[in-house]
C-alpha cells in the first residue's frame, strides 16, 4: 500500500489523538467566543471529517474539519442579533454555497472560481475579517466583555493574564520544535490559564455543577432570512481558502487533490460537512492548517489517522466535565489568544494580495480593495428588500460587483 492510502488500524488510534490535540485549542476557541456549546463543536467537528471523508473515499486527503475563523465575527453578531437557532440557518446556507460552487466546478471546470473571486477580491476580504474582530480582542484582553461594555476582571490583572497567554502562543510559535510547535494556541491558553489561577480569577462552579456524560446543547436551525443574506457572501472567503488547503496537503503528501478526488468533490465535502455541522448548532468546518503542519512533522499520510481523530473528537463531546472545565476560561487569556489570531487573519489577507502580485498602481485595483475595506469596516450598511447588508458581507458583495463592471485596466491606466 502507498502511504496515502486510507488504512484503518487500531493502532493508528494514538496518532489521531495527537492530532486533535493539535486541533483542540482553535477548535475550542471559535464556539467560547461567538456564544456556541464547545462540545457541540468537538462532535460537529468529528462527524464533519467523517462525511468529508466520505465524500472523497476515492482518494482522501490526510486533513481534519474543525471549527473556523473566518466565520467568529458573523456568528457573534448574529447569535446577539437572531440567537443561535436564527445564525444556524445561515450557516447551513453558507455550505450549501460551497456545494452549488463544487457543482459549478464540475461544469466548468476551477477557473471559473478564480475568475469571480480573483485574490484582489478575496486578499481585502480577509483582511476585513481580521480587523473588524480587532476591537473585541483589544476589550478582552483589557478584562472586558468585548463590546468593551462590562469590566469583568480588573485590568492591572487583565492586562497580565492576557499578555502572558499572548506571548506564550508567540514564542511557541518562534521556538517550538517538532509537534510543539504547531501547538500555539493550546500552549497560550494553558500559560493564560494558570496565570488566573496565580491571580485568582477563575470560578470553578461550572465543572462542579457538569456531569461527566453529558449531552452536548445541540440546537436545530430556525429559517431566518436576515440571517442566511448576512452570512452568506461571507463564505466567499472559505471557499477560497480550501483551495489553498488542498495545494499545501497536495505538497505535503506529494499527491496531487485537485487532481484527484479534484476540487469539485473536496468542496462538496468540506460544504456538507458545514451544513451538516449548523444543523446540529455546531460552528461552520473547515480544513485545519496546524492538522496539515502535523502530517509534515510526522509524515502520518494514512488518512485513516484522521477518522481516529474523529472518532476521539465525538467522544469527548459527550463529557460534561470538559465542557465545564472550558466554561471556566476567563476572558483576558482568550484576549490575549485572539489579539494575535485576528491580526494573523488580517495578515494572511495582505499575503494573498502580494503573492498575487496585485499592482497598486493600477486605479482599477485601488478602487476594488479600498472599496472592500471601507464598506467592510466603515460600518455601511445597505437595505435590499427590507434586508440590511453590512459587515464583511456587504463588502464582499461590493468586490465582486466592482470585479465584474469595472473595465480592466490598461497600461495608461496606471499610476505612475
Amino acid at each position: 500500500m502507498k502511504p496515502t492510502d486510507y488504512n484503518f488500524r487500531v493502532k493508528d488510534s494514538l496518532l489521531g489523538i495527537q492530532f486533535l490535540f493539535v486541533a483542540f485549542g482553535a477548535l475550542v476557541l471559535v464556539p467560547i467566543l461567538t456564544g456556541l456549546d464547545p462540545n457541540v463543536a468537538l462532535f460537529t467537528a468529528g462527524i464533519g471529517t467523517l462525511v468529508f471523508q466520505f465524500v472523497n473515499r476515492g482518494a482522501i486527503p490526510p486533513i481534519f474539519l474543525a471549527s473556523s475563523f473566518a466565520f467568529i465575527a458573523p456568528i457573534a453578531h448574529g447569535v446577539k442579533t437572531w440567537g443561535i437557532a436564527a445564525t444556524m440557518s445561515g450557516l447551513v446556507a453558507a455550505g450549501l454555497l460551497y456545494v452549488a460552487l463544487s457543482f459549478l466546478i464540475r461544469l466548468k471546470g476551477d477557473g471559473f472560481l478564480h475568475k469571480l473571486l480573483p485574490p484582489v477580491v478575496v486578499g481585502p476580504v480577509i483582511m476585513s475579517i481580521g480587523l473588524i474582530l480587532s476591537p473585541v480582542a483589544v476589550n478582552m484582553a483589557m478584562g472586558k466583555t468585548g463590546d468593551g461594555a462590562i469590566e469583568l476582571i480588573a485590568f492591572d490583572k487583565a492586562i497580565v493574564i492576557s499578555m502572558v497567554a499572548l506571548f506564550t502562543m508567540v514564542f511557541i510559535s518562534l521556538l517550538g520544535k517538532g509537534i510543539f510547535k504547531l501547538v500555539p494556541i493550546l500552549g497560550g491558553i494553558i500559560a493564560g490559564y494558570i496565570t488566573a489561577l496565580f491571580y485568582g480569577v477563575i470560578d470553578f462552579s461550572a465543572v462542579e455543577k457538569a456531569t461527566w456524560f453529558a449531552m452536548p446543547n445541540f440546537t436545530a436551525p430556525e429559517f431566518n432570512w436576515q440571517a442566511i443574506l448576512f452570512i452568506l457572501p461571507i463564505a466567499i472567503a472559505p471557499a477560497i481558502e480550501h483551495i489553498g488547503d488542498m495545494l499545501a496537503i497536495s505538497n505535503v503528501t506529494k499527491k496531487d487533490y485537485l487532481k484527484k478526488p479534484g476540487l469539485k468533490n473536496t468542496l462538496l465535502g468540506d460544504g456538507l460537512a458545514t451544513s451538516i455541522a449548523s444543523l446540529f448548532g455546531g460552528p461552520p468546518n473547515t480544513t485545519y492548517s496546524e492538522v496539515t503542519g502535523a502530517v509534515t512533522v510526522t509524515k502520518a499520510y494514512n488518512p485513516a489517522i484522521m477518522t481516529w481523530a474523529a472518532i476521539c473528537a465525538i467522544l469527548l463531546a459527550f463529557v460534561g466535565k470538559l465542557g465545564g472545565l472550558l466554561a471556566t476560561i476567563p476572558v483576558p487569556v482568550m484576549g490575549g489568544i485572539m489579539l494575535l489570531l485576528f491580526g494573523i487573519i488580517a495578515s494572511i489577507g495582505i499575503s494573498t494580495l502580494v503573492r498575487a502580485d496585485i499592482d497598486f498602481n493600477c486605479p482599477r485595483n485601488l478602487v476594488i480593495v479600498s472599496m472592500i475595506l471601507v464598506f467592510s469596516i466603515g460600518g455601511m450598511t445597505f437595505n435590499f428588500a427590507g434586508v440590511p447588508f453590512s459587515g464583511i458581507g456587504l463588502g464582499a458583495i461590493i468586490g465582486i460587483f466592482l470585479n465584474l463592471i469595472l473595465p480592466k485596466a490598461r497600461k495608461e491606466d496606471h499610476i505612475i
